[in-house]
């Protein structure tokens, strides 16, 4: 069979689109020798991400250009027996559709977008759910989100957990410590958070959660480190952390390799994910993957994921008693429960 994958989002620091596809790939590479795969990609450099035996199209950046006309002139070209996209499908697709869907917050949470964004996403993606062969989903609250959302067969939405990639493993703790040190100039010990700047991802309520942790222990040593792309609303983020009284102490470092991000989660004392909605949460396993102690939020998928081997908070309530799990004993046996969970 020929298989084709929409993999626009590799090359383009799309973060968790282009993880999910590049981990999508490795896995397809893995587990079939036989059959044709065909990748879409925008990016010029994007060598390193495909696997060698992919033929690779190239296909327009803009999103209005790709899926309008020029996706759809490749598949008639190419003639796969199926496409495998993210979210949206090519206006006038000639081949079956396999999309993953990895949660529905444009709907149950339009707050969170640009009011363009949202709208597009509410008349794209319900397109494309309606016509696609079967949808793949990360969790099963995504599953129940999306068959909330759309009046379709609940034996067309499979679930297929992710996972975090190989890479992300335990490295010796001075090797990480020196790596961000030197590349980053972030000494130890430090409060990792891993995001896009965006309003689901609670930065500022992790903020207002450190102010607080700092101002309750003066002799406190830590460094709150944000990772993660500047977007429309990282200027907010920002003043919050310039007006927290603690803006010295907090460090963004804006988009981060996989190397980079592999040494900064082995570096952290403590990873924190405080966002308000998450269709699945992959930085919770690549954190846990690297022997990391794993604080996230009590709601959507997140708890789904940690299973009982993260602890848990309101991400509405977060205060700094929920990050005074530095340090307990008890982290030790939760690090390897986290192990063994991603």
């Amino acid at each position: 069979m020929k298989f084709s994958v929409d993999a626009h989002a590799i090359g383009r620091h799309l973060t968790g689109n282009e993880v999910y596809v590049r981990n999508l790939l490795s896995g397809f590479a893995s587990l079939d020798q036989d059959n044709q795969f065909i990748t879409y990609l925008s990016a010029a450099d994007h060598s390193p991400s495909i696997p060698s035996r992919f033929l690779v199209r190239p296909v327009a950046a803009n999103p209005f250009l790709r899926l309008g006309f020029d996706l759809s002139s490749k598949l008639r070209l190419d003639r796969p027996d199926l496409v495998h996209v993210q979210y949206t499908a090519p206006l006038f697709c000639p081949v079956p559709v396999v999309v993953s869907v990895h949660d529905v917050s444009f709907l149950e949470h339009p707050e969170f977008f640009p009011k363009s964004r949202a709208m597009q996403l509410r008349w794209t993606v319900d397109r494309t759910v309606r016509a696609a062969a079967r949808i793949i989903t990360g969790s099963e609250f995504s599953r129940d989100s999306i068959l909330r959302a759309y009046n379709i067969s609940p034996s067309k939405v499979s679930v297929v957990p992710n996972a975090a990639s190989p890479g992300f493993r335990p490295l010796h703790l001075d090797n990480a410590l020196d790596w961000a040190r030197n590349k980053f100039q972030v000494p130890a010990p430090f409060i990792l958070s891993v995001g896009d700047l965006q309003p689901r991802k609670n930065h500022i309520g992790l903020i207002q959660a450190f102010a607080q942790l700092v101002k309750a222990y003066p002799n406190l040593r830590h460094r709150l480190v944000l990772a993660g792309k500047e977007t429309w609303f990282a200027p907010r983020v920002r003043e919050a952390a310039k007006q927290s009284g603690v803006g010295d102490r907090i460090r963004f470092l804006g988009f981060v390799s996989d190397e980079d991000l592999l040494h900064l989660y082995n570096a952290c004392e403590l990873f924190v994910f405080p966002s308000f909605y998450e269709g699945f949460g992959l930085p919770i396993l690549e954190a846990m993957a690297c022997g990391r102690a794993v604080t996230c939020s009590n709601t959507s998928a997140m708890p789904e994921v940690a299973d009982g081997a993260a602890i848990l908070f309101d991400p509405v309530e977060l205060a700094f008693a929920d990050l005074r799990a530095i340090g307990r004993r008890r982290e030790a046996r939760r690090r390897r429960r986290g192990l063994r969970r991603a």
